[in-house]
């Protein structure tokens, strides 16, 4: 699909760093609210997707917002209601430190595609993709404007596992099998 046939709001991340993933399972957030898949997606504050996911986040706004949309979407930034975040904020959790962030998420009814390098299905089983590792994402940012309020959202579309990471978080991935030596048994040993 070219720049031209592309939905309002769609966009490839590539090469992010993936946070809280809950990819398999919809999840609540401390217990509260419906369940929904989700992934924080870092990046590099100076990478140069960040523009671009700010131009689109200004589109969506002004095609929701009209001439209202820079006053309302300056309002949203100031108190944290817009899917784009600084990371130096939650510099408290791995990785988020010197990054910008884009908090995804979808409906329990609406799992994302979760895939390999290679575009194959993953499923949870497979210990990819995990928290640390890097993905490509795509997603769909949108303005809500309802009785909930005004934010502007992203839905998580889909994730495809790029490269091992450093895993965040106190727990860790399991062994890889080259990790191990070969060991050889000798006929004797059977004996």
């Amino acid at each position: 699909m070219n720049a031209a046939q592309q939905p309002l709001g769609r966009l490839m991340i590539r090469d992010a760093r993936l946070a809280f993933p809950a990819l398999f399972q919809p999840r609540t957030v401390n217990g509260e609210g419906k369940p929904r898949y989700s992934a924080t997606l870092l990046l590099d504050a100076n990478d140069p997707q960040i523009a671009a996911i700010r131009k689109t986040i200004t589109h969506v706004a002004k095609e929701k917002w009209k001439d209202k949309a820079g006053a309302i979407l300056t309002g949203l930034e100031k108190v944290g209601k817009v899917a784009l975040h600084d990371g130096d904020e939650k510099a408290q959790y791995d990785g988020f430190f010197g990054t910008m962030f884009v908090a995804a998420s979808a409906q329990e009814t609406a799992a994302p595609t979760v895939v390999d390098a290679n575009r194959a299905p993953l499923s949870e089983r497979s210990g990819k993709p995990y928290a640390g590792c890097y993905v490509n994402a795509s997603v769909e940012f949108w303005a809500q404007d309802n009785a909930y309020g005004k934010r502007i959202n992203a839905t998580l579309r889909g994730i495809q596992f790029a490269r091992d990471g450093d895993t965040f978080g106190a727990g860790s991935r399991a062994a890889a099998a080259d990790e191990f030596d070969e060991i050889e048994v000798a006929v004797d040993d059977f004996a």
